[in-house]
Protein backbone atom coordinates (compact mmCIF):
# COMPACT_ATOMS: atom_id res chain seq x y z
CA UNK A 1 0.00 0.00 0.00
CA UNK A 2 1.54 3.36 -0.97
CA UNK A 3 2.05 5.88 1.79
CA UNK A 4 -0.05 9.02 1.81
CA UNK A 5 1.85 12.22 2.60
CA UNK A 6 -0.40 14.59 4.53
CA UNK A 7 0.90 18.09 3.80
CA UNK A 8 -0.48 20.51 6.36
CA UNK A 9 0.35 23.86 7.88
CA UNK A 10 -0.79 24.90 11.32
CA UNK A 11 -2.51 28.13 10.42
CA UNK A 12 -4.67 26.62 7.70
CA UNK A 13 -8.26 26.73 8.90
CA UNK A 14 -9.60 23.85 6.81
CA UNK A 15 -6.75 21.67 8.06
CA UNK A 16 -8.57 21.51 11.41
CA UNK A 17 -11.10 19.16 9.85
CA UNK A 18 -8.44 16.87 8.39
CA UNK A 19 -6.15 16.91 11.42
CA UNK A 20 -9.01 15.72 13.60
CA UNK A 21 -10.17 12.90 11.30
CA UNK A 22 -7.32 11.64 9.13
CA UNK A 23 -6.05 9.08 11.64
CA UNK A 24 -9.36 7.21 11.79
CA UNK A 25 -10.08 7.62 8.07
CA UNK A 26 -6.67 6.28 7.07
CA UNK A 27 -6.92 3.38 9.52
CA UNK A 28 -10.28 2.36 8.04
CA UNK A 29 -8.77 2.52 4.56
CA UNK A 30 -5.62 0.65 5.59
CA UNK A 31 -3.42 3.46 4.24
CA UNK A 32 -0.26 4.54 6.10
CA UNK A 33 0.08 8.31 6.57
CA UNK A 34 3.15 10.48 6.95
CA UNK A 35 2.48 13.90 8.51
CA UNK A 36 4.38 16.62 6.59
CA UNK A 37 4.28 20.13 8.10
CA UNK A 38 5.23 23.04 5.84
CA UNK A 39 4.92 26.82 5.75
CA UNK A 40 1.79 27.52 3.71
CA UNK A 41 2.13 31.27 4.30
CA UNK A 42 5.42 31.27 2.40
CA UNK A 43 3.87 29.31 -0.46
CA UNK A 44 0.91 31.67 -0.71
CA UNK A 45 3.12 34.75 -0.54
CA UNK A 46 5.36 33.45 -3.35
CA UNK A 47 2.30 32.64 -5.45
CA UNK A 48 0.52 35.92 -4.60
CA UNK A 49 -2.39 33.86 -3.30
CA UNK A 50 -3.81 35.43 -0.14
CA UNK A 51 -7.29 33.88 -0.05
CA UNK A 52 -9.08 35.74 2.76
CA UNK A 53 -7.28 39.07 3.23
CA UNK A 54 -9.73 41.94 2.75
CA UNK A 55 -12.46 39.49 1.68
CA UNK A 56 -15.11 39.57 4.45
CA UNK A 57 -17.74 37.68 2.48
CA UNK A 58 -15.33 34.85 1.66
CA UNK A 59 -14.11 34.76 5.26
CA UNK A 60 -17.66 34.52 6.59
CA UNK A 61 -18.36 31.70 4.15
CA UNK A 62 -15.21 29.86 5.26
CA UNK A 63 -16.23 29.86 8.91
CA UNK A 64 -19.76 28.73 8.13
CA UNK A 65 -18.47 26.03 5.78
CA UNK A 66 -16.09 24.69 8.42
CA UNK A 67 -18.89 24.78 10.98
CA UNK A 68 -21.21 22.74 8.72
CA UNK A 69 -18.53 20.17 7.93
CA UNK A 70 -17.44 19.94 11.56
CA UNK A 71 -21.01 19.18 12.63
CA UNK A 72 -21.16 16.37 10.08
CA UNK A 73 -17.97 14.87 11.51
CA UNK A 74 -19.12 15.27 15.11
CA UNK A 75 -16.62 18.03 15.99
CA UNK A 76 -17.53 21.04 18.09
CA UNK A 77 -15.34 24.06 17.27
CA UNK A 78 -16.00 27.54 18.64
CA UNK A 79 -15.99 29.71 15.55
CA UNK A 80 -14.66 32.00 14.36
CA UNK A 81 -11.31 30.90 15.75
CA UNK A 82 -8.52 33.47 16.10
CA UNK A 83 -7.21 34.07 12.59
CA UNK A 84 -4.71 34.58 11.04
CA UNK A 85 -2.06 33.19 13.38
CA UNK A 86 0.69 35.60 14.37
CA UNK A 87 2.98 32.67 15.25
CA UNK A 88 2.27 30.41 12.26
CA UNK A 89 5.97 29.90 11.54
CA UNK A 90 6.86 28.89 15.10
CA UNK A 91 3.84 26.56 15.30
CA UNK A 92 5.10 24.76 12.20
CA UNK A 93 8.74 24.73 13.31
CA UNK A 94 7.54 22.88 16.41
CA UNK A 95 5.54 20.52 14.20
CA UNK A 96 8.64 19.91 12.06
CA UNK A 97 10.66 19.06 15.16
CA UNK A 98 7.85 16.79 16.29
CA UNK A 99 7.73 15.06 12.93
CA UNK A 100 11.45 14.33 13.20
CA UNK A 101 11.16 13.09 16.79
CA UNK A 102 7.91 11.14 16.49
CA UNK A 103 5.43 13.33 18.40
CA UNK A 104 4.35 15.73 15.65
CA UNK A 105 0.90 14.23 15.16
CA UNK A 106 0.02 14.40 18.87
CA UNK A 107 1.25 17.99 19.09
CA UNK A 108 -0.60 19.07 15.95
CA UNK A 109 -3.89 17.54 17.05
CA UNK A 110 -3.58 19.18 20.47
CA UNK A 111 -2.66 22.54 18.92
CA UNK A 112 -5.72 22.49 16.65
CA UNK A 113 -7.96 21.40 19.52
CA UNK A 114 -6.77 24.32 21.67
CA UNK A 115 -7.05 26.72 18.73
CA UNK A 116 -10.45 25.73 17.38
CA UNK A 117 -12.16 24.45 20.52
CA UNK A 118 -10.70 26.72 23.21
CA UNK A 119 -9.95 29.86 21.18
CA UNK A 120 -6.21 29.80 21.94
CA UNK A 121 -4.06 30.73 18.92
CA UNK A 122 -1.60 28.01 17.91
CA UNK A 123 2.08 28.85 18.21
CA UNK A 124 1.56 31.06 21.28
CA UNK A 125 0.85 30.38 24.93
CA UNK A 126 -1.20 28.96 26.49
CA UNK A 127 -1.75 26.77 23.41
CA UNK A 128 1.93 26.10 22.75
CA UNK A 129 2.78 24.86 26.24
CA UNK A 130 -0.43 22.84 26.57
CA UNK A 131 0.00 21.20 23.16
CA UNK A 132 3.60 20.25 23.82
CA UNK A 133 2.73 18.83 27.22
CA UNK A 134 -0.13 16.87 25.62
CA UNK A 135 2.46 15.41 23.25
CA UNK A 136 4.64 14.43 26.22
CA UNK A 137 7.29 17.07 25.59
CA UNK A 138 9.11 19.59 27.76
CA UNK A 139 7.90 22.92 26.33
CA UNK A 140 11.09 24.88 27.07
CA UNK A 141 13.29 22.31 25.35
CA UNK A 142 10.99 21.83 22.37
CA UNK A 143 10.52 25.55 21.70
CA UNK A 144 14.26 26.24 21.95
CA UNK A 145 15.06 23.31 19.64
CA UNK A 146 12.32 24.30 17.18
CA UNK A 147 13.98 27.70 16.74
CA UNK A 148 17.42 26.21 16.09
CA UNK A 149 18.92 26.51 12.64
CA UNK A 150 18.59 22.80 11.72
CA UNK A 151 14.84 22.82 12.38
CA UNK A 152 14.33 26.19 10.68
CA UNK A 153 16.13 24.79 7.64
CA UNK A 154 14.16 21.53 7.80
CA UNK A 155 10.86 23.41 7.62
CA UNK A 156 12.16 25.56 4.75
CA UNK A 157 13.29 22.43 2.89
CA UNK A 158 9.91 20.75 3.42
CA UNK A 159 8.19 23.88 2.11
CA UNK A 160 10.37 23.85 -1.01
CA UNK A 161 9.59 20.15 -1.49
CA UNK A 162 5.86 20.85 -1.22
CA UNK A 163 6.11 23.59 -3.83
CA UNK A 164 8.13 21.33 -6.13
CA UNK A 165 5.32 18.77 -5.94
CA UNK A 166 2.83 21.43 -7.02
CA UNK A 167 1.24 21.96 -3.62
CA UNK A 168 -0.28 25.42 -3.26
CA UNK A 169 -2.43 25.13 -0.15
CA UNK A 170 -3.31 23.07 2.89
CA UNK A 171 -4.45 20.50 3.58
CA UNK A 172 -2.99 18.59 0.65
CA UNK A 173 -2.31 14.91 0.10
CA UNK A 174 0.34 13.34 -2.10
CA UNK A 175 0.11 9.67 -3.05
CA UNK A 176 1.65 7.76 -5.95
CA UNK A 177 2.57 10.99 -7.72
CA UNK A 178 -0.92 12.47 -7.42
CA UNK A 179 -1.84 15.64 -5.50
CA UNK A 180 -5.21 16.16 -3.83
CA UNK A 181 -6.09 19.49 -2.21
CA UNK A 182 -8.64 20.20 0.49
CA UNK A 183 -10.25 18.34 3.36
CA UNK A 184 -13.02 17.24 1.01
CA UNK A 185 -10.43 15.35 -1.08
CA UNK A 186 -9.12 13.19 1.75
CA UNK A 187 -11.33 10.25 0.79
CA UNK A 188 -10.31 10.59 -2.86
CA UNK A 189 -6.64 10.44 -1.85
CA UNK A 190 -7.21 7.37 0.33
CA UNK A 191 -9.11 5.65 -2.46
CA UNK A 192 -6.30 6.41 -4.91
CA UNK A 193 -3.83 4.81 -2.51
CA UNK A 194 -6.02 1.70 -2.23
CA UNK A 195 -6.47 1.39 -5.99
CA UNK A 196 -2.79 1.95 -6.84
CA UNK A 197 -1.17 -0.38 -4.34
Amino acid sequence: MPELDFWYSIGSTYSYLTVMRITDAAARAGVPVRWRPFNVRHVMTVQNNIPFKDKPEKTAYMWRDIERRAQRYGFHPRLPAPYPLAELVLANQVAALGAAEGWGQAYTQAAYRCWFEAGQPAGADPNLTASLEAAGQDPARAVAEAQSDPVVQALAKATEEAMALGIFGAPSFAVSGEIFWGDDRLEDALLWAQEHS
